[in-house]
Parts: C-alpha cells; sequence; structure tokens
C-alpha cells in the first residue's frame, strides 16, 4: 500500500493534539487542506480514524492502533533531527564548568567521557574549585554552571538539581592504629591525628558544623589541598582520613586500610548542578547538563 509520507505526518499531528486547528497551526497548514488529508487517509485505509466534534477530535480503536505505530515512527525521526540540529550547532561551541573536587571524581569523569564522544567538537573548560570558589566563578559569570557538594544548604540566587548522594567514610591504617572493631564516637576518634580537606572548602565548613553539634572542635592535625591526597597519607600511618567513600571503593591498595565505625554517623552530601537563577544554558551547556542528568539517575 503506497500512501504519502505526509499523510501519516498529519495524522500523527492531529492525533497528538486531538485537534484539527492546532495540528493546523503546527504544520503551518490550513484547516480544509489538514481535514481533506485525513479523510484520504481514511479512503485509503478503508477505515475511521478519528470522530470529530465542537471539542475536537477523538481517535477510533483503528486509529489509535495506527497512531501507536505511527508515533513511535515519528518520534524516532524528531530524535535524528534533535541530534543532528544540535550537533551542526555545537561545532566550534565552548562549555565551562566549575567543580569541586569530590564532584569531578564522584560524578563528573565519566559524564565528560561521553558527552566528549558524542560531542567531540565541543571545547571543555574544567575549572576545578572548592565549593567556595566554584560558586564565586558561577556568579562572577566565569563558568556555565557548577557541580559541587552541599549540605543542604541554598546559598544567593542560584538554583539547585540534586544528581547524587555521597556519604564519606574514615579510613585508616589498621597496621598502626589498633581501633576497635565495634566502632567508636567522635570524642574518641578525635584523640587520634585527623586527616581533611582544609579551610575555605565545603567539606571542612561540614564537618566543623559536625564537631560543633557535638561540643567538639573540627581541628585536624593535616590538612590537605585535594581530596586525592588524603589516602596516600593514611596509607603512610598518619591519621585517620575522612574521605568520600568512593575514593576508598576505588583505591587499588584499599586493602591495605580498613574503616572505622563512626557511631555519629557522617552527614549525607548532595552533588548539585548550580545554576544562577533566570538565566538559559547555551546548547553545549544544556547538552552537558542534560547528560549530567539522565547518567547519574541510572
Amino acid at each position: 500500500m503506497q500512501i504519502s509520507y505526509d499523510h501519516y505526518r498529519i495524522f500523527y499531528y492531529v492525533a497528538k493534539y486531538r485537534s484539527i486547528t492546532a495540528a493546523a497551526q503546527v504544520l503551518m497548514s490550513n484547516q480544509p487542506n489538514v481535514t481533506r488529508t485525513i479523510k484520504t487517509l481514511e479512503k485509503d485505509l478503508g477505515c475511521t480514524l478519528f470522530i470529530r466534534s465542537r471539542s475536537g477530535t477523538t481517535l477510533t480503536a483503528e486509529g489509535e492502533r495506527l497512531f501507536e505505530h505511527v508515533k513511535v515512527a515519528f518520534e524516532q525521526i524528531e530524535a535524528g533531527e534533535r541530534e543532528i540540529s544540535v550537533e551542526r550547532s555545537l561545532q566550534n561551541s565552548v562549555v565551562s564548568v566549575g567543580m569541586s573536587e569530590v564532584a569531578l571524581h564522584c560524578v563528573m569523569l565519566p559524564v565528560l567521557e561521553k558527552y566528549h564522544r558524542m560531542f567531540p567538537g565541543v571545547r571543555i573548560r574544567l575549572r576545578n574549585h572548592t565549593t567556595p570558589r566554584a560558586l564565586s566563578s558561577l556568579k562572577s559569570g566565569s563558568v556555565d554552571f557548577a557541580v559541587t557538594t552541599a549540605a543542604g544548604e541554598k546559598i544567593g540566587d542560584f538554583s539547585y538539581k540534586h544528581i547524587k548522594t555521597i556519604r564519606d567514610e574514615a579510613v585508616y591504617n589498621p597496621d598502626v592504629f589498633r581501633l576497635p572493631r565495634d566502632g567508636m564516637q567522635l570524642k574518641d576518634m578525635v584523640k587520634y591525628p585527623l586527616i581533611s580537606l582544609g579551610k575555605q572548602t565545603g567539606t571542612y565548613e561540614i564537618y566543623s558544623r559536625l564537631f560543633e553539634a557535638e561540643g567538639l572542635k573540627y581541628d585536624p592535625d593535616i590538612e590537605v589541598e585535594t581530596a586525592d591526597q588524603i589516602l596516600p597519607l593514611v596509607k603512610a600511618g598518619l591519621g585517620i582520613g575522612l574521605v568520600p567513600g568512593i575514593f576508598y571503593e576505588k583505591d587499588s591498595e584499599k586493602n591495605r586500610l580498613a574503616v572505622l565505625k563512626i557511631k555519629e554517623k557522617f552527614p549525607e552530601r548532595s552533588v548539585c548542578i548550580v545554576k544562577r537563577k533566570g538565566e538559559h544554558l547555551g546548547t553545549a551547556a544544556k547538552e552537558l547538563e542534560r547528560l549530567l542528568i539522565s547518567e547519574t539517575a541510572l
């Protein structure tokens, strides 16, 4: 049966919007042309596809069955057209993202790998900052959006989209520190040397609040600039390291270490996409944001 593609296209939009008027507007046509095409299609197929009324159009049983097949075909065509359009518009584009180191390792790396394969023509500018500095870069407009960790706080004129939850672990070298297997309280843990990210980081602020709530002062013996410096120091037996669990799980030598149970649970931290309120992202940044959300939802 040879039926024009345009006939199915018009059928798809009438069925989608349940209105000949609405379909005509989308197709940039007029109602008589759309009505005439639908009647021709019904004649060719030998069945009624729509029931017309003052409130619009309703699919018949035959129309519903046809729409289920046509819908798949047209959605695939539209998706292909969008991909081609996006790819063309992304040639020689630049996307700039500010992020904390924890967000980079816990979320961004696999997403960036996939994004680069999808859009090799996009140049990526990563600004690896502490959370406060990443938000400062976002506020100044030097990055399109930021990916940072937070403990529920909302700062300034930003919108936040949660994409992943992480929790830190207290990790130590059991050959150096003989710690109780059933765990300990924070008040006992502070008697041992602690290794953590330093001041001016979101992590330091989170732990300061946690320890203060227990009447303790958060005062690490060793402060480092990046989280990936913590585990080597822990292996060297220099103290108990407070590090995101994913860093420990991915470490090739984690069998040398042990996780200390803390009776007061470390707070969960939310990895968020942070944007300036009311500002629309460019195509390259929008596609990266979409991929971040879809990949972390899996």
